[in-house]
């Protein structure tokens, strides 16, 4: 089905795009929540993310890889606002940590922010988004050894917090 609405919106069809976002939107928040801390931010991402995407569509060469295209996409925003907020962030102005997760994903993102950022993304886009590890790796540019790694030290590091 993707694929078909990936083609349509590859000839400028604004509702098939449409569509396409309604069906990604809540798999895309989901990884830029695992980035960014703030609700303002997290809009803004997914607002560029989107508006790049539509610029960008007819750029993509394999249709059935459209999630994995646009999740790298976001990730990129992300990556180029924290970069930007690093560079004029006063260190008393931390971000606040949000209560507005749905009550069933508050457990695994109070764990998953238990992990260094790096090991936060790969979570979310096993776990949350159900990506397998070669896809993580294209999507995050590393290694896939470097992925089963992290996932390994990551399960880890939570099992410690579990247990104790």
């Amino acid at each position: 089905m993707d694929v078909l609405l990936v083609k349509r919106a590859q000839r400028r069809d604004i509702e098939a795009f449409v569509e396409l976002m309604e069906k990604h939107k809540t798999g895309l928040y989901k990884v830029a929540k695992s980035y960014l801390r703030s609700e303002e931010d997290v809009a803004d991402v997914m607002q560029e993310t989107v508006l790049s995407a539509y610029e960008h569509i007819q750029e993509l060469k394999t249709v059935s890889y459209f999630k994995t295209w646009i999740t790298r996409i976001l990730i990129n925003h992300c990556k180029d606002l924290l970069k930007q907020q690093r560079r004029c962030m006063v260190s008393d102005q931390l971000p606040d940590r949000p209560e507005e997760v749905p009550k069933d994903d508050r457990e695994f993102y109070r764990l998953v922010g238990e992990l260094p950022e790096d090991y936060r993304a790969i979570f979310l886009l096993f776990y949350g988004e159900g990506f397998h590890t070669r896809e993580i790796a294209q999507i995050l540019d590393i290694n896939e050894n470097t992925v089963k790694s992290k996932l390994r030290r990551g399960r880890e590091r939570l099992k410690q917090v579990l247990c104790y």
